[in-house]
């Protein structure tokens, strides 16, 4: 029987497919870290007071992408070439959700409504990654290979999620409420867009490494729009609420390490 949980296990059962699909982790949470380390070193001075939590932000994606790459190492494998159209956090900056890379390379300090905006977007993507890591610790948690690192990572990720919501609540009390929601929704309607096509792709590049048949290729496929299409009519409402959330101060204090992983 076709599921998630048995289609992920046939991809980390094969060194190809693990490869590929830890390099494209491993590339996206690196990336991320770059992004963030930039964001809370440019933070205006008003707001200088979120640069710790932003600093931690980027340095647990950093491990995170540590944490793939040893992964790798762990079965003999180095990592590949991501392909571009693979490729989530790239392919997000070019619909034009988040902060431009070219700003980011500047000297220049950011404005208020660029930290809104950077916190709105990875509110809506740290869902999608809060939501897959999850079902990713469900199934395979307590796998002796990787379930340790896959419950970090989540972790992880439900830290991000919960700053995420804390912050824009309180930049929504300052009198930022009508900018968050708008960039919400857009992101939202946005980033839905990407992760279907990345899935697409995602998905092509794993049945040709996996040889799957044409018929279990095209049910994974409609499987993938179909989420979109929910998604696309209601689903992307969870994706903008916000809500004040059990954890608070996320990511108040130090990373959590993992040597490891190193």
């Amino acid at each position: 029987m076709l599921s998630a949980r048995s289609l992920f296990q046939e991809i980390v059962d094969h060194d190809d497919s693990f490869q590929l699909f830890c390099s494209i982790a491993a590339s996206g949470e690196t990336q991320g870290g770059w992004e963030n380390a930039r964001i809370a070193a440019l933070v205006p001075d008003a707001m200088r007071d979120l640069a710790p939590k932003i600093t931690r932000h980027g340095a647990d994606e950093d491990k995170h992408g540590r944490i793939f790459n040893a992964l790798l190492r762990k079965r003999g494998l180095q990592s590949v070439p991501v392909p571009p159209e693979t490729d989530y956090t790239m392919l997000l900056e070019r619909r034009g959700i988040g902060l431009a890379h070219d700003k980011l390379r500047r000297e220049q300090a950011l404005s208020e409504e660029d930290i809104v905006v950077y916190l709105a977007h990875s509110r809506v993507t740290e869902q999608r990654a809060a939501d897959q890591m999850d079902m990713l610790v469900g199934y395979f948690g307590d796998h002796p290979e990787f379930g340790k690192a896959i419950r970090m990572i989540g972790n992880d990720e439900a830290n991000h999620l919960a700053y995420c919501h804390e912050e824009l609540l309180r930049l929504a009390r300052a009198g930022h409420g009508r900018t968050i929601q708008r960039v919400l929704r857009d992101s939202a309607l946005t980033e839905i867009g990407v992760y279907r096509d990345v899935s697409l792709a995602v998905m092509d590049h794993m049945g040709r490494l996996l040889h799957w048949p044409a018929p279990k290729a095209a049910v994974l496929a409609a499987g993938i729009r179909a989420t979109y299409a929910y998604e696309r009519f209601s689903g992307w409402h969870r994706m903008v609420d916000l809500r004040m959330p059990q954890h608070r101060d996320a990511l108040g204090g130090a990373p959590a390490t993992a040597p490891e992983f190193a």
